[in-house]
């Protein structure tokens, strides 16, 4: 078991949560891939998308449905703060993870969090489990509560 999945399972865990974690038999890079092995809607699907905080530097996690794509502009307003592209070492120096595997939970360090309100629309979603190979089932609540993340609109519907 990788180190990503093992740490996700212990924040879980510490959270009370027993929830089982999917492997799937193909990878979950994609939010069509993840919701085709899970067996369940596109939107239902948390994608982390990681930006870097152009003034503080740090890694701001906005968890999106995976139909729906972020617009720049109104995550940076919700950020307070212009937003760039973060890099693959910021990503993993701030969550431990690689692209293509971030969870929502698990991370090696805090992070602000963003959440779609479109994923409270469901009674279980499913989010990655630090590996490209692994998802788990929570709620929207449980997603908020994990995270600490802030409901906030920063999502533009797909074209």
């Amino acid at each position: 078991m990788s180190k990503s999945l093992k740490r996700v399972k212990q924040a879980l865990s510490d959270a009370g949560m027993t929830c089982e974690i999917l492997k799937t038999g193909t990878d979950t890079h994609t939010a069509a891939q993840a919701a085709d092995a899970a067996g369940c809607q596109l939107d239902q699907i948390v994608k982390s998308i990681i930006f870097r905080g152009d003034t503080s530097g740090h890694a701001i996690l906005f968890l999106t449905a995976g139909g729906n794509r972020v617009d720049d502009q109104k995550a940076a307003i919700c950020a307070g703060e212009p937003l760039g592209k973060a890099d693959a070492a910021l990503i993993r120096a701030q969550t431990g993870f690689a692209i293509g595997g971030v969870s929502p939970v698990g991370h090696l360090n805090p992070i602000r969090a963003f959440v779609d309100p479109k994923l409270m629309d469901f009674s279980t979603i499913w989010a990655a489990a630090g590996t490209p190979h692994h998802v788990f089932e929570l709620t929207p609540t449980q997603l908020v509560d994990l995270t600490g993340g802030q409901v906030a609109e920063f999502t533009t519907a797909p074209k």
